[in-house]
């Protein structure tokens, strides 16, 4: 079983930046193809990015060109470079990993992001 513990998120104004780290514990992290999902006040968990464990990467068209997902299996973490933030941004985002051998699949417990003037 892995851990997930989500880190950076806050408030920014509408055009910044803010870069979301996944720390995993326990387990093999590069066995687990990994994501970013967001869900906003009233609306349904929504895919944000996700990359495989052949770092193969794959965006919603919301954020396409302004998001990178990124991993760094030596340090299990996966990352979420987040620019040119919008006030649509603001939403909850959890960390997912699935593993790619028996699909279990686990859940961070989220890290707010607030796009706001």
């Amino acid at each position: 079983q892995v851990q997930l513990v989500e880190s950076g998120g806050g408030l920014v104004q509408p055009g910044g930046s803010l870069k979301l780290s996944c720390a995993a514990s326990r387990g093999i992290f590069g066995i687990y193809n990994m994501g970013w999902y967001r869900q906003a006040p009233e609306k349904q968990r929504e895919l944000v990015a996700t990359i495989t464990t052949g770092r193969t990467t794959r965006y919603a068209d919301s954020v396409k060109g302004r998001f990178t997902i990124s991993r760094d299996n030596a340090k299990n973490t996966v990352y979420l470079q987040m620019n040119s933030l919008k006030p649509e941004d603001t939403a909850v985002y959890y960390c997912n990993a699935v593993n790619d051998y028996n699909k279990y699949s686990y859940w961070g417990q989220g890290t707010q992001v607030t796009v706001s003037s």
